[in-house]
């Protein structure tokens, strides 16, 4: 069958459409997106404004058309941090159900981290072992942890790129000072869920998804996108903080000329890259590997994994 998975996020809405049934990995067949930036757009009550809740109404319904253009049988609506955490929430998923049709499903920080982990775990299968999988999306940093499909440890913190950049790094460059008291802040809040996870024993394999952490693994010598799924990148503490201080020098105009960063993520890159060095160094973690799969993927599979086998249909 062919899917359609709609991911209302904090930096873009996205539809992917994938043809895909139980017991296969899914296939994409198409990719539809187009950059809200709602972490940004959040008034000083932590509403969506009236013109950010026309944007989404707009892009949902365009979302939409393309997946009745491409054949989807089904699509699968969800929203993230930046809808889940504004103010009027409850007003705009109303809008948006009312204006398109579209029931968005928020899904809380813990699912987050639980699909992504899925996704991850299928993606690098059993013989990974124990799994550390981070994400730093637009308004929050999903980490979780286990050996299963479901991960022993889930947590979501208010860590996310674009949150922290409108939030505390307004310069461009930005200010040293601002830049080392967001550095306080992300180790803060991350030193606080270091021990939830210490406890559960030391990862096989650490693993991380997002835009963020491609970019900055791109910039530090990975593999291009265009060589491929399956070719393997990852990113070294070490390259990570000898960039961290390249990027805080850098206007948003120099760091979108860097290899792999888009225009549009280009301004957030700074603070998300703050936010995987803190990650890395607090959990000890020296190297970590990329992973193609992330979040709405993990979406795709939960589904696929509630449809009948043909096997089950046959009995």
């Amino acid at each position: 069958m062919r899917l359609g998975v709609l991911d209302v996020g904090s930096n873009t809405v996205h539809l992917l459409v994938v043809d895909a049934h139980p017991g296969a990995r899914p296939l994409p067949a198409h990719s539809h997106k187009a950059e809200l930036r709602l972490a940004e757009l959040l008034d000083a009550d932590g509403a969506i404004g009236p013109a950010g809740v026309d944007r989404l109404v707009m892009t949902v319904a365009d979302a939409l058309q393309a997946a009745e253009d491409k054949g989807c049988e089904d699509v699968l609506p969800f929203a993230t941090s930046a809808v889940r955490e504004a103010s009027n929430a409850d007003r705009v998923l109303a809008r948006v159900r009312e204006e398109t049709g579209v029931d968005l499903a928020v899904l809380t920080g813990e699912e987050e981290a639980r699909l992504t982990f899925l996704a991850a775990r299928r993606w690098f299968g059993w013989s990974a072992g124990r799994l550390l999988v981070l994400d730093i999306g637009g308004g929050s940093l999903e980490i979780g942890f286990g050996i299963d499909e479901e991960p022993d440890t889930a947590v979501s913190l208010p860590l996310g790129a674009g949150r922290l950049t409108s939030g505390w790094l307004p310069g461009d460059p930005p200010d040293p000072a601002e830049v080392k008291a967001l550095r306080r802040h992300v180790r803060a809040q991350i030193a606080r869920t270091v021990g939830e996870f210490s406890r559960s024993g030391r990862p096989d394999h650490v693993v991380a998804t997002s835009k963020t952490f491609k970019q900055l693994a791109r910039i530090a010598g990975a593999a291009r996108s265009a060589e491929g799924l399956y070719v393997q990148r990852t990113l070294t503490r070490k390259a990570l903080e000898e960039w961290v201080p390249k990027l805080a020098a850098m206007t948003a105009d120099q760091r979108a000329r860097l290899p792999g960063v888009s225009e549009g993520r280009a301004a957030q890159l700074l603070a998300g890259a703050l936010v995987a060095e803190g990650a890395m160094d607090l959990f000890g973690v020296e190297e970590l590997e990329i992973c193609p799969w992330a979040l709405r993927e993990g979406v795709i599979l939960r589904r696929l994994d509630h449809l009948p086998t043909a096997s089950a249909a046959l009995n």
